[in-house]
């Protein structure tokens, strides 16, 4: 019998084998587009972000201080550069932030008066509302710094950054400490991590709060501390590191508002001392004085003899608030007629009662507003 030739069977193609150019131009196109997206990406990551915008207020004092040599540390004149050469000395500032500035003043930060402190705090009011501004330094003498930080701390209302600084040494000085507390204010004041802290001092690379920062040396530039607190934080390498957060934050009020007030209460600080008598209290109420705090000794502890006199005051509605000159720790007292300052030192419980005493001239509400402050 014959054999049927085998036809040979079809060839089975390979899956995969083959692509239609459908296929190649969908691959190919999707290619371009992950090129596309990644030169998008790559691009974008080489522009800079913007830089934040901060703005200056100078009035004056060591920071904008000069003395004839550089080897001049005290017997400068404070209060000598305007705030245009200030920024200039510094040209990292323009690394840092779009930095303005304006003149308020530019004086010895000894003279600084109620009356700046309204106008500083009107315009920083003003400024911070203003979208384009991100945060505000205030460049200020070293002796009162304090006082100004704490009364700005009670009265801007603002989320934004708010930073006093200043300098132990003049501008003029071999080794100056102003243009590296300039600019580290200015970091701080256009960083997120400054925001919703009250207003905050920075000099000598630490961050304190207003409320608990206190000068403690006549010279050197670690001056500033607070004593029962510590530091909030400290500039590192230009970016603040924050360890804690204030305990008591008004930002969020503001405490107290000052629009329209042209003048601030009068108050005076008595200090006490072994066998002092009541000529100093009688001479502030004759005076005309809406309040008194009185500087005691230790845990707010003063000589019996001026007892009679600070009575007099209290049954006069005239407010007696009593802190310590100790410098740390809290003040209790005993005596209902009277306030007691609490952590706060004499020149902070004045502007405290200052600002109360615009709303309110009732003991009791004074001293809810001393336990809240």
């Amino acid at each position: 019998m014959m054999q049927k030739k085998k036809t040979p069977a079809p060839r089975t193609a390979i899956p995969g084998s083959r692509i239609s150019c459908t296929r190649l131009l969908f691959f190919a196109a999707c290619g371009l587009f992950v090129l596309a997206l990644l030169s998008l990406t790559v691009a974008a990551a080489d522009v800079p972000a913007p830089l934040p915008r901060v703005h200056i207020l100078a009035t004056g004092g060591t920071i904008a201080g000069a003395a004839q040599n550089s080897t001049d540390l005290t017997g400068y004149r404070p209060g000598t550069i305007g705030i245009e050469s200030l920024i200039a000395s510094v040209p990292e500032l323009s690394g840092a932030a779009e930095v303005t500035g304006e003149q308020v003043c530019n004086i010895n930060s000894d003279d600084i008066t109620p009356a700046l402190w309204l106008d500083l705090a009107g315009r920083a009011n003003r400024i911070l509302a203003l979208p384009g501004t991100d945060g505000i330094v205030v460049t200020h003498g070293t002796d009162t710094l304090e006082e100004t930080a704490y009364f700005l701390d009670l009265t801007v209302k603002s989320d934004k950054p708010v930073v006093v600084t200043g300098a132990m040494r003049p501008a003029t000085a071999l080794s100056a400490d102003g243009p590296l507390n300039l600019l580290s204010a200015v970091q701080l004041a256009g960083s997120r991590e400054a925001k919703e802290k009250g207003v905050l001092v920075l000099l000598n690379g630490e961050i304190n709060t207003a409320r608990d920062t206190t000068k403690t040396s006549t010279q050197s530039t670690g001056a500033f501390r607070s004593p029962d607190f510590g530091p909030l934080g400290y500039m590192v390498d230009g970016r603040p590191q924050i360890y804690r957060l204030p305990v008591q934050n008004p930002t969020t009020g503001p405490a107290f508002n000052v629009t329209g007030i042209s003048a601030l209460p009068r108050v005076d600080i008595v200090a006490t001392y072994p066998g002092m008598d009541a000529a100093a209290i009688d001479a502030f109420v004759q005076a005309g004085t809406e309040g008194l705090i009185v500087t005691g000794m230790g845990n707010g502890e003063y000589p019996a003899a001026i007892v009679p006199a600070l009575a007099n005051a209290s049954g006069r509605g005239i407010p007696v608030v009593v802190a310590s000159r100790t410098g740390s720790g809290i003040t209790t007292l005993h005596d209902s007629r009277f306030i007691a300052a609490g952590t706060l030192s004499p020149q902070k419980a004045r502007i405290l009662l200052m600002l109360a005493l615009t709303e309110t001239h009732d003991r009791d509400q004074i001293a809810e507003i001393f336990t809240r402050y």
